[in-house]
């Protein structure tokens, strides 16, 4: 089985998933998070692997690749991730493992050093393959990992108010307000008010939102779904930065536990990867303390990432 775990990534930006660009949804008054600080380019010092210097331009274009809090920070994990890299394709030279380079989805090919430091890796880390026992500790010990989100079933109808100040706010509430009264607790009711005066896209569903998991809408809203019974409309309207809501359970569907038989693969698979990157970064730290390494520090903790 060919591997490609953390050991590995440290070397290879190719392997790395792309950054995530923070995004937004407003319809559903989700965000994300700050963007990643990408430092400048610093240069800190010289690093050797047993008398190589690692090429500090390449360190700056590594950079990229790791970003952190700080420029040091910056460079301290691009170098000893290219440090990591040297050291890995000097060990497969002195035992002479040639790479056999793969071919990803878009049928490209993996560069040939990192086919390399693939199949010396492979070659010399043996991952501690866990047993059904271990597997079932982890199971239980973690069981909450195996239940499937609650989910809710919900309809709103959104009035905007048509300015800022809090006399528009007033008025929007006092329009959500008389939907509350108009529909009651009447589905058929609450679907002709959302499709008549709701402003939000939903309209055209009759003002559903569909299958919503929790952490989907914004705190304010989800909480008050959740505070429904099914085939319940609140009794009040709900302010969000959006405007007032009408909410509306349709129903929930609570989440379910996957049974230990149905997880077991799984885990072995989770556990064995565990493992294995342990064990590289094992590997990588020996390496490390059998050479000579200057500028950058490389042990068990490093080498995983």
């Amino acid at each position: 089985m060919s591997r490609r775990l953390d050991v590995i990534n440290l070397a290879d930006p190719s392997q790395r998933p792309a950054p995530v660009m923070p995004s937004s949804c407003e319809s559903h008054g989700c965000s994300g998070g700050p963007e990643p600080l990408m430092p400048p380019p610093p240069s800190f010092g010289e690093v050797f692997v047993n008398g190589v210097e690692i090429d500090p331009e390449a360190i700056a274009r590594e950079i990229q690749h790791h970003p952190a809090p700080d420029a040091e920070t910056a460079w301290v994990e691009a170098a000893r991730a290219l440090a990591v890299r040297e050291l890995l394709l000097q060990e497969a030279a002195r035992l002479g493992v040639a790479g056999d380079p793969d071919a990803d989805e878009d049928g490209r090919d993996e560069a040939e050093d990192d086919a390399i430091i693939r199949a010396v890796i492979e070659q010399e880390v043996a991952p501690v393959l866990p047993g059904e026992l271990e597997c079932r500790r982890y199971y239980d010990a973690n069981i909450h990992r195996f239940r499937t989100l609650d989910l809710f079933e919900a309809a709103h109808v959104l009035i905007e108010p048509e300015g800022q100040d809090e006399a528009a706010w007033a008025t929007a509430e006092a329009s959500a307000r008389s939907i509350i009264a108009e529909v009651g607790q009447d589905p058929a009711k609450f679907a002709a008010a959302a499709r008549e005066m709701s402003a939000c896209a939903s309209k055209l569903q009759d003002g559903s939102l569909g299958q919503i998991r929790r952490g989907d809408l914004v705190p304010v809203v989800q909480g008050a779904i959740e505070a429904l019974a099914d085939g319940e409309t609140g009794s009040e309207p709900v302010r969000s930065r959006f405007g007032w809501h009408v909410l509306r359970l349709h129903r929930r569907i609570p989440g379910q536990t996957l049974p230990y038989e149905a997880a077991q693969a799984k885990i072995a698979d989770m556990l064995e990867a565990r493992s294995w990157s342990l064990e590289a970064a094992r590997y990588v730290a020996e390496l490390a303390r059998r050479g000579k390494i200057e500028g950058v520090l490389i042990d068990a903790a490093a080498a995983q990432g």
